[in-house]
């Protein structure tokens, strides 16, 4: 049965949405359900995450940004190597500065330092964190309103930096009826085959890698030819965004003075360092300004995947820039946290 906890997350997520799509915002099923659940969360209402049912949403996205590897990628292999290559670099640049602003200005721990300033998934960096001795608390706090703040700002960036609107778009996908049963079935069997497996190996981020990987490869060989249909899209992305909001359940006066207020800081440290390694991708030719904007956007992998199908951008390339991310952090963190701890 399904918790009262969750029928009122859904609920308020439902209604987040209805609201942002009545005043024509951008991304309404993604941030309606956003800002609907973090008020609700201050509010103390009896919310929690989906659990499972949240993994299992996660899988479209998985399928969506795999189905979208053509062999045509290969043919920007040239341009994507050199951004490639500076995605370490800008994880340890935000690893320089971030660690001391969070020891020396906001007074955190070593681990709990550490593992806020990077910019890895916020389970992988929880799980690390606990391990090294960090606050756990502090950890979702601080990751949740990262992702809160650039998934929030980056519409309104893409509109007036770009030029490109994502405001009354219709999401991304075509409607169900138009997609045939045989693609269903492939899509349905990347999505669960990718996922277990994945989690059965050990993958990291194994709800979305693992169907990525599937359905990626089902696309290269054209077994595979559309992405899943816009209403498995727009749910997921309902999930995704209830999924952030509901980070704040609990959340004291003193952690939102404290905590929220010192992870906003460290946003604007992201946006500076950002915008350096954006301009540098930029100025060099090799990649169009938006999609240079999309890849080092240090949100979260899901989130950067949706603001990328809904701007039009190649997605298999924004989406593989935050997969080297996340893989630099979840490398570098264990040895990091053996020092730590």
């Amino acid at each position: 049965m399904i918790s009262k906890q969750r029928m009122v997350t859904g609920i308020v997520a439902v209604i987040g949405a209805a609201i942002f799509v009545a005043l024509n915002l951008p991304l309404p099923f993604l941030l309606g359900p956003m800002f609907a659940c973090l008020i609700a969360a201050l509010m103390s209402a009896p919310l929690s995450g989906f659990g499972i049912a949240g993994d299992a949403t996660r899988t479209i996205l998985g399928v969506a940004v795999g189905g979208s590897i053509k062999p045509e990628l290969f043919d920007r292999m040239d341009e994507m190597a050199f951004s490639l290559a500076l995605t370490p670099l800008f994880v340890v640049t935000i690893g320089l500065i971030g660690y001391p602003y969070f020891r020396k200005v906001c007074g955190f721990s070593k681990p709990t330092a550490y593992f806020s300033a990077m910019p890895g998934g916020l389970q992988d960096m929880i799980v690390f964190g606990e391990e090294a001795g960090a606050d756990v608390r502090a950890l979702t706090l601080v990751h949740a309103t990262r992702v809160l703040v650039i998934v929030s700002l980056a519409p309104f960036l893409m509109a007036s930096v770009y030029g490109v609107s994502v405001a009354g778009q219709a999401p991304p996908g075509i409607p169900i009826a138009q997609t045939s049963l045989s693609q269903g079935v492939i899509m349905v069997v990347c999505a669960l085959v990718g996922w277990l497996g994945g989690k059965r190996i050990g993958l990291f981020g194994a709800s979305i890698v693992g169907p990525l990987i599937l359905a990626g490869a089902a696309s290269l060989t054209g077994l595979l030819q559309q992405r899943p249909p816009m209403e498995a899209i727009i749910v997921a992305q309902v999930f995704i965004g209830a999924g952030v909001g509901v980070k704040y359940l609990g959340a004291t006066l003193r952690e939102l003075r404290s905590t929220v207020v010192a992870s906003l800081g460290f946003c604007i440290l992201l946006a500076a360092i950002a915008f350096v390694f954006e301009s540098i991708v930029s100025a060099i030719g090799l990649v169009p300004p938006l999609e240079a904007f999309l890849s080092f956007a240090p949100g979260g992998q899901a989130e950067m995947a949706l603001l990328a199908m809904a701007a039009g951008a190649d997605v298999a390339f924004v989406v593989a820039h935050h997969l080297v991310r996340i893989i630099t952090v979840i490398l570098g963190a264990p040895l990091v946290a053996q020092r730590l701890s």
